[in-house]
């Protein structure tokens, strides 16, 4: 009978300890073991949709880095505004403006900015909604998207918009999201036009290509109702109507004062 209690105390795990009694010796383990995962830092786990960040200033948007330091977006996610919301026709301080680097659930770094390069339209979407943020440092080692500067978005492409926006019906937390995206049914002088799902905060974000996978445009506007499954007539600035902002945006980076440049504020096509 004791020997049963014994053993039921035992497999219940309240038995007592038992004591080695011999020398002690170092706890080292020998050898090179490996843990089933290692530890690594961001960056080498990265994949090419850590490319797409989030813009955070007074509104959130979502941006695209499409060089080491230089983030796309759309011009209106970086326009300042008045204390009761209003846009004004100025863009933010850099200073006020910040980077979410990740696509999960929770941002894993951040990054600020030096300068906005902008024209000087746009401000609350519409022809000039796009604008190009230079970041206070190189990204060494993330993902970068390429942007198609050089040919207009081709009619019955394929996109897919991509955003960190939220629907009134989303039940996730904010997080990268791929849309239900379609085909460009029309190609305006600055402007594309398709049918996609578009949630609040995913202006700036990029609509890419799925033949080629680079950039063709920036979400602008669209037609919204709260759920994030509904499709809607979606607006996206073009970028290839804008070679002089892409330029001025690489010379800024590379320490050139916007005062020294040619003239790329223009918003005359």
């Amino acid at each position: 009978m004791v020997a049963a209690v014994l053993a039921l105390t035992a497999a219940a795990g309240c038995a007592a300890p038992i004591t080695n009694a011999g020398l002690p010796i170092p706890a080292a383990k020998p050898g090179q073991e490996q843990r089933p995962f290692q530890l690594r830092p961001p960056f080498e786990l990265a994949t090419n949709e850590d490319a797409i960040v989030r813009i955070v200033t007074d509104v959130t948007c979502t941006g695209t880095l499409i060089t080491e330091d230089l983030v796309l977006t759309a011009h209106h996610c970086v326009a300042a505004r008045d204390e009761n919301g209003r846009t004004l026709r100025r863009d933010q301080e850099p200073e006020a403006i910040s980077i979410e680097l990740g696509g999960d659930h929770l941002p894993w770094g951040d990054v600020s900015v030096r300068a906005v390069v902008s024209p000087d339209c746009g401000y609350t979407s519409g022809e000039g909604d796009i604008a190009i943020l230079v970041l206070s440092r190189r990204l060494i080692g993330i993902p970068t998207l390429a942007p198609r500067i050089e040919a207009v978005p081709g009619s019955s492409e394929y996109v897919t918009p991509y955003g960190f926006g939220r629907c009134a019906l989303s039940r996730s937390p904010v997080h990268l999201v791929p849309r239900p995206g379609g085909t460009i049914d029309t190609v305006g002088p600055g402007h594309f036009v398709a049918t996609a799902s578009i949630c609040p905060g995913d202006s700036g974000g990029p609509a890419r290509s799925d033949m080629g996978g680079d950039v063709v445009g920036v979400i602008s506007s669209s037609v919204m109702d709260g759920d994030e499954i509904t499709t809607g007539t979606s607006y996206f600035s073009r970028l290839d109507v804008w070679p002089e902002l892409f330029s001025a945006a690489r010379e800024i980076a590379a320490g050139a004062s916007p005062s020294e440049l040619p003239p790329y504020r223009s918003c005359l096509r």
